[in-house]
């Protein structure tokens, strides 16, 4: 079993830096590949898009993790991340089916979404128990003791490190100018962070809400679908559109997607 030092301050120093390398990160992106998308994006939403996803943002943070730790035993309110991530998705997409807007606008989010995760996390590993994400006892050689003598599953660091990957291969298919991270990364990014979060919930020791499936096993069910229907339905409207994607490069050449 590792001994693992933790202090409650520690959430608050990684969510700085999760917060300003995510910034950072989609400040080099966009200056990178992600100027003439966020241009394009920028042509067909205004002020509204961004008050939308404010507005689902925040109480979904909210409503998801007090749903969950007010059911615990001395429970309190909270916060979490997949229900900012579902509150946000639901409010910007009643904003583009009230505006007309098709096709996706959360790529330039994508980056600066993955980074932030997988920092983030590491500041609830440190936090220890009180930040409520360890993990389920376990005897595997890799226990953490985050502070009360029992091994348990680091979940933090599982789904920092599954996100990291991710990441990485998101930035390479923007290197190589790959249409599923030009045009639909975002997408590719809800069903990969909702399925390895799926994975992890159940070495969580959340209350259940059905079955053996807690509140977050649902949200990241309905993540995972959603990423997976709007990929489909992208690449529908491409093929019907001949298979060309206007994806500007240095020759402004269109990308081609390739069965």
């Amino acid at each position: 079993m590792i001994q693992v030092p933790t202090a409650i301050w520690a959430h608050t120093v990684f969510d700085v830096l999760a917060w300003g390398g995510g910034l950072a990160l989609g400040g080099v992106l966009y200056r990178w590949r992600l100027r003439d998308a966020v241009d394009r994006i920028a042509l067909k939403v205004d002020g509204g898009y961004f008050a939308a996803l404010a507005l689902g943002a925040v109480p979904g943070a909210w409503l998801a993790g007090s749903l969950n730790t007010l059911r615990a035993p001395g429970g309190a309110l909270s916060h979490s991340v997949v229900g900012a991530l579902v509150g946000a998705i639901a409010g910007v997409e009643i904003y583009k089916a009230l505006r007309g807007v098709k096709g996706s606008t959360g790529g330039p989010f994508v980056g600066s979404f993955s980074l932030g995760v997988v920092i983030g996390r590491l500041g609830c590993f440190f936090s220890g128990l009180p930040d409520q994400t360890y993990g389920s006892p376990t005897r595997l050689p890799w226990a953490v003791d985050l502070g009360d003598g029992i091994g348990r599953h680091p979940v933090q660091l599982y789904e920092s490190a599954a996100m990291a990957l991710f990441l990485a291969a998101y930035l390479g298919g923007l290197a190589a100018r790959a249409p599923w991270a030009m045009r639909r990364g975002f997408y590719v990014m809800c069903a990969w962070y909702g399925a390895q979060r799926f994975a992890w919930e159940f070495l969580k020791p959340y209350p259940k809400l059905i079955g053996p499936l807690n509140l977050f096993h649902i949200l990241c069910l309905g993540l995972t679908a959603y990423g997976l229907a709007f990929y489909l339905a992208d690449r529908g409207r491409e093929r019907a559109q001949g298979g060309a994607l206007s994806v500007p490069g240095p020759d402004h050449e269109p990308v081609r997607d390739l069965p």
